[in-house]
């Protein structure tokens, strides 16, 4: 287990580097410029605003008004061993007080791979981690029982999810829950590609990983949705035809052509700089 020394207390977290894929980078929740929000820059936020909370007299006088910074070194289509090449030292190197280190979704989502294999090379990255930064919040897989397309890979999905949890119990890191998380299994929860979350979808996730991590929260993460009008079964078709054609026909090309959607994309937030 890990040094409970080093573990965080609420409102003394001063900085955070966010690691991982698309669902990290914010893919699905479109902000300024054709940038990303996404949940860790939701959370980002949350913990920015707790820390000032802790620390009022400080605020008033202006000592933490750039406090709080933050990193996001995700990039989408990365599977787990770019990331541990790629991220995880900068990571290292920045020494936040948080890091979150969600991955291995792509690797999962690949024909013929083994959740086992890739559950001892993320235990390798996360042991790595937390002899290096303060805490590491690691997160699960979704439940994709009602997900087009990844519905079959559920199996393998709870299998990482095993692993992933029995990780954080040996390392001694907080677990974001993502499988237990129930809101998020509305289809309004999902983007129009069914692959990434909508930006209600990224507000409950930032949401659940505050409540983790033990911030105060006026709003339940998994709180129901309001009720849905009824979609006719000529709807759902006529939605599904356009899915297939608009996101389906063109992940399935890039991955016959052996690209992926990260070619060519860098880290939005490479350092650890102070919030807008």
């Amino acid at each position: 287990m890990a040094d409970d020394s080093k573990r965080f207390t609420i409102g003394t977290i001063g900085s955070y580097a966010a690691v991982g894929d698309s669902f990290t980078e914010g893919v699905g929740d479109p902000g300024p410029a054709g940038a990303f929000v996404g949940w860790a820059d939701r959370l980002a936020v949350l913990l920015s605003d707790r820390l000032h909370t802790a620390h009022p007299a400080a605020e008033s006088a202006g000592d933490f008004a750039a406090d709080f910074r933050y990193a996001n070194l995700a990039v989408r289509g990365r599977l787990l061993d770019q990331i541990v090449e790629e991220q995880v030292p900068r990571a290292k190197e920045l020494a936040p007080d948080l890091v979150s280190f969600c991955a291995g979704g792509n690797d999962i989502l690949r024909p013929g791979s083994d959740p086992d294999d890739i559950a001892a090379r993320y235990e390798a990255a996360v042991a790595d981690l937390t002899a290096s930064v303060g805490t590491v919040l690691v997160c699960t897989g979704f439940d994709t029982r009602g997900v087009p397309v990844l519905r079959h890979l559920r199996g393998k999905i709870a299998t990482y999810t095993a692993h992933v949890r029995a990780i954080a119990d040996r390392h001694g890191c907080p677990v974001l829950d993502l499988w237990s998380l129930r809101s998020v299994q509305d289809r309004r929860a999902w983007s129009e590609d069914r692959l990434h979350l909508s930006a209600d979808g990224h507000t409950r996730v930032a949401l659940r990983a505050a409540q983790v991590l033990g911030l105060p929260l006026a709003t339940d993460p998994d709180q129901p949705w309001p009720e849905e009008g009824h979609r006719s079964a000529a709807e759902v078709r006529r939605d599904n035809i356009h899915w297939a054609r608009e996101h389906l026909v063109p992940w399935i090309g890039r991955r016959l052509r052996g690209e992926s959607s990260g070619d060519h994309v860098h880290p939005k937030r490479p350092d650890l700089l102070p919030l807008p």
